[in-house]
């Protein structure tokens, strides 16, 4: 009597249908969630920073000095050809410019007090600040002022909108497209490979489902979430979110229909089959699932807001994907049976029944690459490490200290076009100050600091005046008095460089040195201070968060394999894969792509994602391989879960590559490079550590691969 027919059939037909059911209503609550992210999400740098950094001090203390929360906006204009004498801006030109600013300051979205132009001095262009509310969408809000000052602005004049309004809400809208195109890209690229692997339409459709339903319950629970102010949201959180999703639930179903379809061969009863597939994934899938929960976690210990909460972020998806898995798909090809895989049933074997095990048969593709493992095991593995080690050599290129935020949106952007125009007429940090908050007592020998300083172009004091601010030189304040808050006053330094420039990211370094030495007390802030505040903590959280993540796999590993050797090699081969995508990406990166270098950040996401999710196919191989040694020792055991699992493992790389290349359709430049790293990385690991490298190390060494388990104390 087989295990489906001791069920009752009430429960054979409750179970699945409640299963389905309770996901369906799970989707459809979470489902209208998507395009609502952005109400809980933000792209403030500065809040994504550890409270003790001093860029975020120096935030804090901002609103001691200013009204509200405004987000300035450089709104630059500049004359065209033929514009007045020599392409200069011409008196009536200016009135009509001061004109376009005063109805502005009209704007609901303006938030302050808005500047007059202010000429340049070589007569060709005028800068002018306008404060944009912080609590409007900076996206909306800066097409508003912009439609308004574009208005009888004349003839030949040009209008760039910069500064740190104009950047964010490029960002903004680079994101803009991730709840329909890059989920769009992410489905049918996928639906794409499962066609093709299946050759059959329906079953696809039920992998995708499960997919879908696990993300819709993902972003319920981390929209809630984020709105109790428990996680941080941001468009690149959200844009991870979502393929990690779509590329973890489609894999662990993969592995599931595997298993379930080698069942269907060995029973005629589908009930059956379901519990033996379950049995056969669920410690594979549930290992697999774990070991990236446990390594994103590893993020928690990150200085970074945005870095420790795509932890937990991505861990919820994770944990949603692994549950769909493992409840909805099964309850789906239950209630399918056989009809799931048309045209390509799989027929009822009884020899494969009395069998007893999966036969592994050695014909295909994956029983000639088994038969070469056998043949040639020490030379296969020791090749294709080598490869792997040369590809590493390229890793020493990378440039991974920080780019420019005018750099992070890929194509056309207003405000990086903007800033360049700002530099050919003014200082090139107008309009993103350094901010030094300082005691009202050190007033004159902060100023002074300030001002010999030789990357500080002007220096002024939050002062009661209309501007809001007083010119000061060596003499001291030159109008009003200061602004004091809390027994502090406030000083702003021009620069002379771009704000997001490595030169200006010196400046702050050089100023914090030097107030060290004078005034201790005084704290340097602003956008200049917040890349650098950002950059110093990412390589910070880089040098500590990648050995632990190391050790926290390793040791799920050991506990997984019940070994030493082998988890320790797992490991060994997943980083080898991981420097070789580092370093062939250096190259992409530099020499093809031509990017002008990447976040601190990028080496970290790309080494949690790719040894948690690389691991996730040596988990595959190698739960699959300990099963058959057990039966038929380790070295066919090798050769057996190399066949068994072969096709199902590149079908699942392949789907998780293409998901994470649906990220480059976001023209953000993280995502790009996340995309490209990850989807490589993938690559790498499906076909070449897990199909040729792991499997001859393992014929090579044998059965002292499972040392110190009795396994490894076998006959075979």
């Amino acid at each position: 009597m087989n295990a489906g027919s001791r069920v009752p059939r009430w429960l054979r037909v409750t179970l699945p249908a409640v299963l389905i059911l309770v996901w369906l209503v799970g989707a459809a609550i979470g489902g209208p969630y998507f395009g609502r992210v952005d109400e809980v999400s933000s792209n403030d740098r500065t809040a994504y920073l550890p409270a003790t950094a001093e860029a975020t001090e120096v935030q804090e203390r901002l609103s001691g000095f200013t009204d509200g929360d405004a987000v300035p906006a450089v709104v630059v204009f500049v004359a065209g050809d033929g514009q007045g004498p020599a392409g200069e801006l011409t008196d009536d030109d200016l009135t009509a410019i001061g004109e376009r600013l005063t109805a502005a300051g009209d704007l609901d979205v303006v938030d302050g007090d808005v500047s007059p132009p202010i000429p340049s001095e070589d007569g060709a262009a005028a800068q002018a600040f306008v404060p944009l509310s912080g609590s409007a969408d900076l996206g909306e809000a800066t097409g508003e002022l912009r439609d308004t000052l574009s208005e009888d602005l004349p003839t030949g004049v040009d209008l760039y909108i910069t500064g740190p309004a104009g950047f964010t809400s490029d960002l903004a809208s680079a994101f803009a497209g991730i709840d329909g195109l890059l989920l769009g890209v992410a489905l049918a690229a996928v639906l794409v490979i499962l066609v093709v692997v299946y050759r059959s339409l329906l079953l696809p459709l039920a992998v995708l489902a499960t997919s879908m339903f696990a993300l819709c319950l993902a972003l319920l629970t981390v929209w809630h979430l984020a709105r109790s102010g428990v996680l941080l949201l941001s468009g690149q959180t959200q844009g991870i979110l979502f393929i990690l999703v779509i590329g973890a639930a489609t894999d662990y179903a993969l592995l599931y229909v595997a298993r379930f379809r080698e069942e269907l061969v060995r029973t005629p009863d589908r009930w059956t089959a379901t519990w033996r597939a379950l049995r056969g994934s669920f410690e594979p899938i549930l290992a697999s699932g774990g070991t990236v929960i446990a390594g994103l976690l590893c993020l928690l210990l990150s200085e970074l807001r945005s870095n420790s909460t795509l932890g937990p972020v991505a861990a919820v998806g994770i944990a949603f994907a692994m549950l769909a898995a493992l409840t909805l798909l099964p309850a789906l090809l239950l209630a399918l049976g056989r009809a799931a895989f048309w045209p390509r049933r799989p027929a009822y074997d009884p020899a494969a029944e009395r069998a007893g095990s999966a036969r592994g048969g050695e014909r295909g593709l994956w029983g000639r690459v088994s038969r070469a493992v056998r043949t040639r095991p020490r030379t296969i593995w020791i090749t294709t490490a080598a490869v792997l080690a040369l590809g590493c050599v390229g890793i020493t290129q990378l440039q991974a200290s920080g780019v420019p935020q005018s750099e992070l949106v890929l194509g056309a952007s207003e405000a990086r076009t903007g800033q360049d125009r700002l530099a050919e007429h003014f200082p090139a940090g107008s309009g993103s100050p350094v901010y030094v908050v300082a005691p009202q007592d050190e007033l004159q020998r902060a100023a002074d600091v300030l001002l010999q300083e030789d990357g500080i172009a002007q220096v002024a004091i939050s002062a009661d005046t209309p501007s809001g601010t007083a010119p000061v030189t060596a003499g001291g304040v030159q109008a009003a008095e200061p602004v004091v808050s809390d027994g502090e006053v406030l000083l702003q330094g021009t620069l002379e460089d771009a704000a997001d420039s490595a030169a200006a990211e010196q400046t702050v370094r050089d100023l914090r040195t030097a107030y060290a030495d004078s005034v201790p007390e005084a704290l340097v802030g602003g956008e200049s201070a917040t890349d650098l505040d950002t950059n110093d903590a990412s390589i910070r959280d880089r040098t500590l968060i990648v050995p632990i993540v190391l050790v926290v796999i390793l040791l799920i590993l050991m506990l997984l394999l019940r070994a030493v050797l082998a988890p320790v090699l797992l490991i060994l081969t997943t980083v080898l894969s991981f420097g070789t995508a580092m370093g062939v990406a250096a190259l992409v990166f530099n020499d093809v792509l031509g990017f002008p270098g990447a976040d601190p950040a990028v080496p970290l996401f790309g080494f949690v994602f790719l040894v948690a999710l690389g691991i996730d196919y040596n988990i595959f191989l190698m739960t699959r391989v300990r099963e058959e040694s057990m039966e038929h020792g380790t070295r066919e055991g090798v050769l057996r879960g190399l066949r068994l699992t072969g096709g199902i493992i590149t079908s699942a790389g392949l789907v998780l590559a293409a998901t994470f290349t649906a990220l480059a359709v976001i023209p953000v430049l993280f995502l790009a490079q996340l995309a490209f790293i990850v989807a490589f990385g993938v690559l790498l690991d499906t076909f070449a550590v897990r199909s040729f490298l792991v499997p001859a190390l393992g014929y090579d060494i044998g059965r002292a691969i499972w040392w110190p388990s009795e396994l490894a104390r076998g006959q075979r």
